[in-house]
C-alpha cells in the first residue's frame, strides 16, 4: 500500500473518531496547519475548522460508520476515493461521497475536495 493511500485511511479514521481532543491529535498527524476542506456544505481551514466540522457531522448522524467503498485510487501528491457513511455492518450506506485530497512535501494533507453522492432526503 502506499503511504498516501495510508493517508487516505488514516484520514478516514478521524471521521469516526468521537473525542474531539485524540481527533485533534489525529488531524495534526495526518494534516497540514493550514489545511482547507471544500464540499457543497461545509468550507473550512485549519485543523480546528476540520476538527469542529467532523464533530458536527459526527451529532448529526451519530452512531453512524465512515468507511472507504473502494481502496483509494492515488497518484503522485494526489488521491481519490469514495466513501460510505451506514450504521456499522448495513448494507446501505445512508451518505455517499467522493473526495479529493492533495498532500504536501511532508505527506500530510493539505486539501480536501468533497462531493456528495448520495444525501438524506430533509
Amino acid at each position: 500500500m502506499s503511504d498516501l493511500k495510508a493517508t487516505v485511511e488514516r484520514y478516514l479514521e478521524i471521521w469516526n473518531e468521537p473525542d474531539a481532543d485524540t481527533r485533534a491529535k489525529k488531524i495534526s498527524e495526518v494534516c497540514t496547519e493550514d489545511v482547507t476542506f471544500t464540499d457543497p456544505m461545509a468550507s473550512v481551514s485549519g485543523g480546528e475548522g476540520v476538527n469542529g466540522l467532523i464533530g458536527a457531522v459526527r451529532k448529526q448522524f451519530p452512531g453512524l460508520v465512515f468507511t472507504l467503498a473502494a481502496p483509494a485510487d492515488a497518484h503522485h501528491d494526489i488521491a481519490r476515493f469514495t466513501w460510505n457513511l451506514a450504521p456499522a455492518g448495513a448494507t446501505e450506506p445512508v451518505v455517499v461521497g467522493f473526495d479529493v485530497v492533495k498532500t504536501g512535501p511532508d505527506g500530510r494533507i493539505v486539501a480536501v475536495y468533497g462531493f456528495l453522492d448520495k444525501v438524506p432526503s430533509a
